[in-house]
């Protein structure tokens, strides 16, 4: 091969290059610049709503809260007490013990004052058989709980089982260690009541980090920054993500996934799509695609809404080891909902889902790690080959470094301009301190993770979930 046609190889390759970095910052300023009115008139849409009137209203629409635990007997009596510490009226608990072998049932039996009844349920999917039964409390102040024990099936399984259960009309199906505020489901239900010729089938809310925030007996009652480095920059991701990216899919009808943490479903198109998928480690992201992919093929008006306000709370890893756990099974998922639903992907038939929501969750989240892998991998040739052109490569790694972080303070000035939970002196400047060193010292373990996924995805077929150790947020614990 002569120089001259490597030169021309070299080129093609430069501006590929070249053209997928231009299209993600496109991308980029295009949701944020969508997402921030969204934000904007979501605040000025809901400035004086009386959300007391559906509180109260003895017509809202039921709810039934199904959180899957799996040995979880160190916090459940405080998380069971959160989501007892609704506002709202008309709405049950589901507790699904997925053949827990610690004794996060007794724990419940005595404290909630629990006995075992017959009751009859709808098994519209299929589960895993019950172990000791279904339980509800003796205690009139309790009356909304409603406890079942099977055996393990993992989560999609006792989601699954929560919607057997379920008399509501619709179902938040929630982590049972994260921490739901007050005014959560009056706010979740609201899109469905507000939509009239458009069938909404779901809505998700933001995710916050709980890490070292004061929580008594069940509720949020501080809201502090945490110490570690890995949680302050896991929070600057969350609000890029939610408050950058999920917003404006929401207004664009867009939405492909809505976090397991925290989501509102009708629960009629949930079980008229089977339910949960027990196949894949991303089965939030999998029912969201099968419920558009259903209404999309009965040719019926429909929304994925989104809310958001700080409505749930949750753990983060506090350390990489888990960290890369996590967002290995999470690369996992998008992969498996991707395959499974390859049909829809560039398919006029399903419209924006098929024709942008799908090639953009594949070329910029499917794909991602993997060409920025080859990126590397072809700059060290370039240096082994001295055929680098540092003037051009530094201001290449400058730009995308700037416009990092740029679009960070952007995601940190739209969550202070909007709900601002974190105002305690100096937390804006760590906050900004850590968006300057986050892309140096946590992305490289993110992308590791996303390397490890694929690899995982093709050649370790029995991983599943993988290690999620968490410490609780039922301690207190002051920021330092």
């Amino acid at each position: 091969m002569d120089s001259s046609t490597v030169r021309i190889i070299l080129l093609i390759i430069h501006f590929l290059f070249l053209i997928y970095a231009f299209t993600v910052v496109v991308s980029y300023i295009f949701l944020a610049v969508i997402s921030a009115i969204e934000t904007s008139e979501y605040l000025k849409r809901n400035s004086f709503v009386n959300y007391s009137e559906i509180l109260s209203s003895t017509v809202s629409p039921s709810i039934s809260i199904i959180a899957p635990a799996y040995n979880e007997s160190l916090n459940i009596i405080e998380n069971v007490r959160s989501l007892l510490s609704s506002h709202y009226v008309n709405y049950d608990v589901i507790i699904v013990n997925d053949g827990s072998k610690d004794d996060s049932l007794e724990k419940l039996i005595e404290a909630y004052d629990l006995i075992e009844i017959n009751y009859l349920i709808n098994n519209q999917v299929k589960t895993k058989p019950l172990r000791r039964g279904v339980f509800k409390s003796t205690n009139p102040a309790f009356e909304k709980l409603i406890v079942v024990d099977k055996q393990n099936g993992g989560k999609a399984d006792a989601l699954n089982c929560g919607l057997n259960i379920s008399k509501s009309d619709y179902v938040a199906c929630i982590d049972v260690d994260c921490l739901l505020l007050e005014d959560a489901l009056q706010k979740m239900i609201k899109p469905f009541l507000e939509v009239t010729d458009i069938k909404v089938i779901a809505s998700g809310g933001v995710i916050r980090i709980a890490n070292s925030c004061i929580i008594k007996e069940g509720k949020l009652m501080d809201v502090n920054l945490p110490s570690k480095f890995i949680e302050i920059a896991q929070i600057l991701e969350y609000l890029r993500s939610f408050l950058l990216g999920r917003m404006a899919w929401s207004r664009l009808n867009g939405l492909l996934v809505i976090s397991g943490a925290f989501g509102v479903f009708d629960k009629k198109i949930a079980l008229e799509v089977g339910g949960y998928n027990t196949n894949t480690v991303g089965e939030d992201m999998e029912i969201i695609v099968r419920m558009r992919r259903y209404m999309e093929e009965k040719e019926e008006k429909y929304k994925v809404a989104y809310i958001p306000d700080p409505l749930c709370w949750t753990e983060a890893p506090d350390n990489y080891k888990i960290l890369i756990s996590q967002r290995n099974r999470w690369t996992r998922g998008t992969i498996e909902v991707l395959k499974l639903h390859r049909k829809i992907g560039f398919n006029p038939k399903y419209k924006l889902l098929g024709m942008l929501s799908y090639p953009y969750w594949f070329f910029y989240e499917r794909l991602a790690p993997i060409i920025e892998v080859i990126g590397i991998l072809y700059f060290l040739i370039l240096i082994a080959l001295q055929n680098v052109k540092w003037d051009y490569a530094f201001a290449f790694f400058l730009m995308a470094y700037l416009f990092s972080v740029t679009f960070t303070i952007i995601a940190i000035f739209s969550e202070e301009l909007s709900f601002h939970q974190y105002k305690k002196k100096g937390t804006g400047f760590r906050l900004i301190l850590v968006t300057l060193l986050e892309p140096f010292l946590l992305h490289p373990f993110i992308l590791y993770a996303a390397i490890r996924g694929n690899i995982d995805y093709y050649f370790n077929k029995k991983l599943k979930w993988g290690e999620m150790t968490r410490k609780g947020l039922s301690k207190t614990e002051t920021n330092k």
